[in-house]
């Protein structure tokens, strides 16, 4: 027979609990229910599935992705990647998927960017800039996106002809077909560098994080700057001289009608990135500016009694608390604005929403569109909120 050991403060652990399956017991009742619940679940999606398969055969409309296959016959008119109507429709999915991405990214950095200097704004001491960052917020948030889309989209449409682009600064096209700007292309051999420079970033942060953990052991400080030039800009630089890598601008020009050169973001997608970034920039700036308030007023007594700048005194002191605040409700605003990218069918930007409705008209496959339209948008939030999840546990205070 075996007894519990005292523990060190002389008390007896609790006894463990052992699961009884015993007939009427607690834990078989709780089993019984749960394999009751997910077999009635699993009949009604059955059920279900069943009754739509014959509803369809009855109507003669087939089933399936093997349509996936077939050319797609449709114009993609901005695309990232090389497209053809001779293309199939899974290309055409995988073009409209990289076209929300390039919207849901792109977005997210600039909406946080932007809300982020609204919301400090919103606390400054400057009566005018506080007042102009608060009507920013307040008019924002309280139109509908789908007004501010058209708002820009009509907007972007009435800007000049190719002809007459207003040219804000030197090599820069404002018109009715876009916003134009120089480019530098992008080759194999610049694949390379700039793989090379990522993978110094990622080298440069784990000697960083080795050196400060080194200081905080004999306290003496080691500088990081000669890793971060060795390993982000003289490393990338050894690569390109290896290689022979050429780094050009091309600079757009107007020839006839249209510009040539350049890198082109059409009206559609300008309009739309504005109209996300703005209305979520918003509701980012009362995110932050509410994370920057619940931060005890202690620790800025503190870091004035020091004499630290407030510039400094914000970024490396308030800023790391607010964030235990900032980013949980800061993950529901990127998974809207990832969301209300499905908007832009309203202006005709071609994401996956507008590229999937259109294959739904010329095949009729309408749940398998549907349903790729919803595996696309659920495995992109599923990955903010992941990465978002893993940033708020690794910021979390950990009590001692």
């Amino acid at each position: 027979m075996t007894t519990d050991s005292p523990t060190t403060d002389g008390s007896r652990p609790a006894p463990r609990r052992r699961f009884s399956f015993a007939l009427g017991s607690r834990e078989l009742k709780g089993l019984f229910w749960q394999v009751l619940v997910v077999g009635i679940a699993v009949a009604i999606i059955a059920f279900l599935w069943s009754n739509t398969v014959t509803n369809l055969s009855a109507r003669r409309i087939t089933t399936g992705f093997a349509f996936l296959g077939r050319e797609a016959g449709m114009p993609i008119a901005d695309s990232l990647l090389s497209y053809s109507p001779q293309n199939t429709y899974l290309w055409a999915f995988v073009v409209g998927v990289t076209n929300t991405l390039r919207v849901a990214v792109i977005g997210i950095v600039l909406a946080t960017i932007l809300g982020t200097i609204v919301g400090i704004s919103r606390l400054s001491a400057n009566w005018l800039l506080s007042r102009i960052a608060a009507v920013y917020v307040e008019v924002l948030r309280d139109i509908p996106l789908l007004l501010q889309l058209l708002f820009w989209y009509v907007l972007m449409q009435a800007l000049p002809a190719a002809r007459a682009a207003w040219r804000p600064i030197e090599g820069v096209f404002l018109s009715n077909r876009g916003l134009i700007l120089p480019s530098i292309p992008v080759g194999e051999g610049q694949l390379w560098v700039l793989g090379t420079a990522a993978v110094g970033c990622v080298a440069f942060y784990l000697v960083r994080r080795y050196l400060i953990a080194q200081q905080m052991r004999d306290g003496r400080p080691r500088p990081a700057w000669p890793y971060g030039v060795g390993f982000i800009v003289l490393l990338p630089g050894l690569v390109s001289w290896a290689l022979g890598v050429s780094w050009s601008v091309a600079w757009p020009e107007l020839r006839g009608f249209n510009f040539v050169g350049g890198m082109t973001l059409a009206p559609e997608y300008f309009a739309l990135l504005i109209a996300l970034v703005t209305y979520t920039s918003a509701f980012i700036a009362e995110i932050v500016r509410s994370g920057i308030q619940a931060v005890p007023r202690g620790q800025w007594d503190a870091a004035n009694a020091l004499g630290l700048k407030r510039s400094f005194m914000l970024r490396q002191i308030i800023l790391p608390q607010a964030l235990r605040v900032i980013v949980p409700p800061m993950t529901s605003q990127y998974l809207n604005l990832t969301k209300n990218s499905s908007l832009a069918v309203a202006i005709g930007y071609q994401d996956v929403v507008s590229i999937a409705n259109t294959t739904l008209n010329q095949t009729g496959q309408a749940i398998e569109a549907i349903a790729l339209i919803m595996a696309v948008f659920l495995t992109i939030s599923l990955g903010i909120s992941f990465f978002m999840n893993w940033y708020n546990a690794r910021i979390a205070l950990v009590e001692r």
